[in-house]
């Protein structure tokens, strides 16, 4: 199954509002995003078929392992990348929204080099 990108930035959404109110509903992701409930409802609707998510009767959103896995992996390089700008210089405006368009497109292995180059830099501080 090949995600596209906006799929990813739907579970990373659920997952931060997750981690900000402990339950998500389409209309949480509504609000958070500003995209409009029909296209938040879409796009709920192609997780839960692809198996990443979970929609209760109540309407509450939760996140399947694979959904899960997905949504830390995207989330953990969005806060790694805003970092990383950030520190050479870049504002946290900016950094943040240019770290969103990196974070679905840097390959795995220069994700990881840049994680251990940031953990060296932390550990020299």
């Amino acid at each position: 199954m090949a995600l596209l990108e906006s799929g990813e930035m739907y579970l990373e959404d659920i997952l931060i509002l997750r981690e900000k109110q402990r339950v998500v509903r389409a209309v949480d992701i509504a609000n958070y995003t500003g995209y409009s409930k029909p296209s938040i409802s879409r796009a709920v609707g192609l997780l839960k078929k692809d198996g990443l998510i979970e929609v209760d009767g109540e309407g509450y959103i939760t996140l399947k392992p694979a959904g899960e896995k997905i949504a830390e992996k995207i989330l953990e390089r969005h806060r790694l990348l805003t970092e990383f700008l950030v520190k050479i210089g870049v504002s946290p405006e900016v950094a943040a929204r240019d770290a969103c368009k990196i974070e679905h497109d840097i390959c795995d292995e220069t994700f990881e080099k840049l994680k251990a180059h940031m953990s060296r830099v932390k550990k020299e501080i």
